[in-house]
């Protein structure tokens, strides 16, 4: 008991000695630190390539990208406003998807980057990617198992996974892309793109990094499942016929109902004048007196 008493005597001066306080802060900042690394996103970091590719994804961005962006990917701000964002952060998703699309390098700056062929090689926008990863954590490219469905899935239940999609991309992206993917105008001089055509991963990118005025759908908003749900169900669309035999883009009643007045009314008030105009005509005869 004594042993006890002397044991506990011990750790209570110990306790109030004038470090114990901060090796308690010291202790909970290591343990939280620990918690966070391992229930983070699986996008928020990745173990950056090797140094060669890195420092050439630094001179590839130095020669095309740091004018507008800076030298350092801090962005560049001019008298009439921003001539670059910061892409510090930004993560390799973003790099992957707005050099892939050909949306970067633009031509000049403008109300919105419009998609044309890349310039950059396959290899030349992995070694941007990862110049910009090693800047700061950000969302990374995501391997095909995030942006493609189960394999195995087959019959009713691949049915069922595409209606979700298709449920939960009529709630979420319709207002912009239209209720078939096939885009639409937006305020400002910009436009919500067409998704026909697009491939599964820059779907997905887009997802995560939210392009210029597109918010980002990050997986505590949808599940990496339910953006693969989303881009299978815009395949279908793209191999779906179009009903009626023109489409017209799949812009809706709005087009349909213009085709309409100006096409079949406009050919048939056109036909009644023709009709009009060469019908026979009855002379009246002179009667006699």
């Amino acid at each position: 008991m004594r042993l006890l008493n002397r044991s506990a005597g011990r750790l209570s001066r110990h306790r109030r000695g004038p470090l114990a306080g901060l090796l308690v802060i010291l202790f909970g900042l290591l343990a939280m630190g620990g918690v966070i690394a391992a229930i983070g996103p699986a996008t928020a970091t990745k173990a950056h390539d090797t140094q060669a590719e890195v420092q050439a994804g630094r001179e590839l961005f130095v020669v095309s990208c740091s004018f507008c962006h800076g030298m350092n990917a801090e962005g560049v701000l001019t008298e009439n406003g921003q001539l670059g964002p910061s892409l510090v952060g930004v993560g390799s998703a973003a790099v992957d998807f707005q050099v892939g699309t050909g949306r970067m390098p633009m031509v000049q700056p403008g109300q919105q980057a419009a998609t044309k062929d890349h310039v950059f090689s396959d290899e030349e926008i992995h070694a941007l990617g990862a110049y910009i990863d090693s800047l700061a954590p950000g969302p990374t490219v995501p391997s095909e198992d995030e942006y493609s469905l189960d394999p195995e899935l087959e019959g009713e239940e691949l049915d069922e996974v595409i209606a979700r999609g298709g449920e939960l991309f009529l709630a979420n992206c319709t207002a912009c892309h239209n209720f078939s993917g096939s885009g639409g105008a937006m305020p400002w001089g910009k436009t919500a793109q067409p998704l026909k055509e697009t491939s599964e991963k820059h779907l997905y990118e887009a997802m995560i990094t939210g392009p210029q005025q597109m918010p980002v759908f990050s997986n505590a908003v949808l599940l990496p499942e339910d953006k693969a749900a989303i881009i299978a169900y815009l395949k279908t669309t793209e191999e779906g016929p179009e009903y009626g035999g023109f489409g017209m883009g799949g812009l809706g009643p709005v087009s349909e109902g213009l085709f309409a007045w100006l096409g079949g009314i406009g050919v048939l008030v056109g036909f009644c004048w023709w009709i009009a105009a060469h019908s026979a005509r009855s002379e009246k005869e002179e009667v006699e007196a």
